[in-house]
């Protein structure tokens, strides 16, 4: 099954200067900006449009309990996780699974943008978080 990466999420602290830094020193376009306080999530997230390529900035908006915070706190600011576009996901998934590849069942979801992702047990991928997504609305599915 072919891959191409998507983008890159990287986890901030502080959002509003994080996206100054990308727009005045790498020439970025906000695209968007919104928060997720579900929960697995809670974080505001900023994407980015760098001469076509995405990168995700994640700051965390629960110091407690979101993925972000506890990331930060583990391995400090930088590159959170890769995420690679995926014709289908559910038969990327099994996919996976046949090759003795963990999925984070509890990572399932659909973002605000439509795209269905999941996370891949670190684990099981030499301590790279890396998402498997795909965009089933642009006909990927």
């Amino acid at each position: 099954m072919k891959k191409t990466l998507d983008h890159i999420g990287v986890a901030v602290r502080q959002l509003d200067e994080s996206i100054n830094f990308y727009q005045n020193v790498l020439g970025a376009k906000l695209i968007d900006r919104y928060r997720s306080e579900k929960s697995g999530v809670e974080s505001e997230i900023a994407v980015m449009d760098v001469n076509g390529t995405t990168t995700e900035l994640l700051a965390p908006t629960n110091n407690t309990t979101s993925p972000i915070a506890r990331f930060i706190k583990q391995k400090g600011k930088g590159v959170h996780h890769i995420a690679y576009r995926v014709d289908d996901l559910e038969m990327a998934i099994d996919d996976l699974k046949q090759k003795g590849i963990r999925v984070m069942e509890e990572t399932r979801r659909v973002n605000k943008h439509g795209r269905r992702l999941i996370y891949l047990n670190p684990a099981d991928t030499d301590g790279t978080i890396i998402e498997y997504c795909d965009y089933p609305e642009e006909g990927d599915t």
